[in-house]
């Protein structure tokens, strides 16, 4: 669950932090206040793209955390895979966001990518605001829910493994035949390029070999020029060379050592090096002898990089990769004058990757639509709780030809009142009826989602009276298995709540600061007093909110 929430910068707050509890959490305050910002913020930490307007005019940079507690095994799985793991049990989400653009992210103190703040968000957190409701107007989000609804995932991707592979095979088949004369054309090209390919015989570090001994070759009368000064400053004449000049000083202090026995290691020393540049002479002696000018292996090798140039040219590529590219295209090639065998074997593999996509495609369709009845059955029953006792939800559905989500269309269809036909949900619906529609969709999945915490952004919109105390009621029963955090304007679901915060907009020194508070029980009664009267609260709203918080 969602433990602790820390805003910095963000909009008009300055920096709060907020500690969220098990069960029902509610949000309260007046319009503007900030609730939408608190929504923002945990957007943002959930990897989502935020505008860098959000943050605070006259600040260059935001920041946000959030810490998690208690999560479960699919987040912990998640974490796994990203290569995280969770510290002492918690799991704590950073990100800064700049003015310039350049923000960051980090799990668990380590650095992090928005793309995985994205991949862990469905595991932790599930929000529903208001547009939310809207994604019942899309028929392609019914099936998701009759799929969750059945535990369908694993078969699902298992339907999506066969079904890529399909694809992937068909596309090849479709390439294999293409138009005759372009596979001729290509057989042509490529039998060209791979001869001269195979024919350089080009070898792994040929280039930079070449390029040594040509500056060998080019710089051979300064190479000799030094090696002989290199020899004469050695061996010398008439024993006036440095390696005689170390050995008659290393013979001096071995004379000294006959007086003094702390000139002993410096003799040796000397004698050492004495012998380690005679070794030298003698290799430079050999490198002189073996020195040679070869005007015609220097021609060779001018001829051999003109090739080697023109070939990287021309394929665009480094030298030591034309061998493998000549691979690719003899598989190619390969490939094309085997035409009639591959296309048989691709045409093959392709129909027995359909079958296979298909038969898990008819399972699935068997399996949601013996879920889709109970799932209709039981949002039925919960919206009929929430105000709706005449509601009708049926679910229709519709084959179609193998795709992404397998061969089945759905679609949830809704009458509200008696003896109207089951319609789709965008072409009846109101704002309120939507609202509860996708309550009710949230608390029978809640059974089947181990999400960890659930949002609920003014869910009450277009509702009043007994139907936002039923809201309230289903929420609370919600928090039962989940934590709930909830930003409402109705007094009867914010008397419901376990635990309830206080979002407050103050203007000091001519800024305006926005602070969440957790409320005691009188604060509680102050608030629920206000958004049952208005500004003035008056001796009456205080009792009624009194008697709403005795009989929650």
């Amino acid at each position: 669950m969602l433990k602790l929430l820390y805003i910095e910068n963000i909009a008009v707050i300055e920096k709060t932090s907020i500690d969220f509890e098990d069960g029902l959490n509610v949000l309260t305050g007046e319009t503007g206040a900030g609730k939408s910002i608190i929504i923002d913020a945990i957007n943002a930490i959930m990897g989502q793209r935020t505008s860098k307007d959000i943050i605070r005019t006259g600040e260059t940079s935001a920041f946000v955390s959030a810490q998690f507690e208690d999560v479960n095994a699919s987040v912990e799985n998640k974490l796994t895979e990203l290569g995280y793991t969770l510290d002492d049990g918690v799991l704590l989400l950073q990100r800064t966001l700049s003015a310039s653009g350049k923000g960051s992210c980090k799990i668990n103190g380590r650095p992090a990518t928005l793309s995985m703040l994205r991949t862990l968000s469905p595991y932790l957190i599930n929000i529903h605001g208001q547009h939310e409701s809207y994604e019942l107007f899309s028929v392609d989000s019914h099936l998701g829910y009759i799929d969750s609804f059945g535990g369908l995932q694993a078969l699902k991707a298992q339907y999506a493994d066969k079904y890529h592979a399909y694809k992937i095979l068909q596309k090849k088949l479709n390439e294999a035949n293409s138009d005759e004369s372009e596979r001729l054309r290509e057989i042509d090209l490529l039998q060209f390029q791979a001869a001269e390919l195979f024919d350089a015989d080009v070898q792994p570090g040929e280039e930079e070999q070449l390029e040594e001994e040509r500056g060998a070759l080019l710089n051979f009368e300064k190479i000799f020029s030094l090696l002989h000064k290199a020899k004469q400053m050695l061996e010398g004449e008439d024993a006036d060379g440095g390696a005689e000049a170390v050995d008659i000083a290393a013979t001096a202090l071995q004379n000294a050592a006959a007086y003094n026995q702390s000139y002993v290691d410096l003799s040796s020393r000397l004698t050492d090096i004495y012998y380690n540049l005679r070794d030298c002479a003698e290799e430079i002696n050999d490198a002189i002898d073996n020195l040679e000018s070869d005007p015609q292996r220097l021609e060779e090798i001018e001829e051999r990089l003109d090739l080697l140039g023109r070939l990287t040219r021309k394929y665009n590529c480094a030298a030591d990769e034309l061998p493998a590219l000549a691979e690719q295209m003899q598989t190619r090639l390969e490939t094309l004058l085997n035409y009639d065998k591959n296309r048989d074997a691709l045409e093959t593999a392709c129909a027995q990757a359909k079958e296979e996509a298909l038969a898990l495609a008819t399972e699935l369709r068997q399996q949601r639509r013996a879920a889709a009845a109970d799932f209709a059955a039981k949002v039925k029953k919960e919206m009929q709780f929430l105000n709706m006792p005449n509601v009708e939800l049926v679910p229709q559905f519709e084959e179609t030809a193998l795709g992404a989500e397998g061969i089945d269309k759905a679609e949830l269809l809704i009458s509200a009142n008696p003896g109207e036909t089951p319609r789709p949900v965008a072409k009846i619906a109101s704002g309120g009826e939507l609202s509860r529609m996708m309550l009710a969709i949230k608390t029978v999945l809640a059974a089947t989602d181990d999400v960890g915490t659930l949002i609920f952004d003014e869910v009450d919109t277009g509702i009043s009276g007994s139907a936002a105390e039923k809201v309230g009621l289903k929420l609370r029963e919600v928090s039962r298995d989940s934590q709930v955090l909830c930003v409402t304007h109705q007094a009867q679901i914010a008397a419901l709540a376990d635990h309830h915060y206080l979002i407050e907009k103050r203007v000091e020194q001519g800024r305006t600061f926005t602070v969440v508070n957790p409320l005691d029980r009188d604060a509680r009664v102050h608030e629920l007093a206000r958004i049952i009267g208005g500004v003035n609260i008056t001796e009456a709203a205080l009792s009624h909110a009194r008697d709403m918080l005795d009989n929650a």
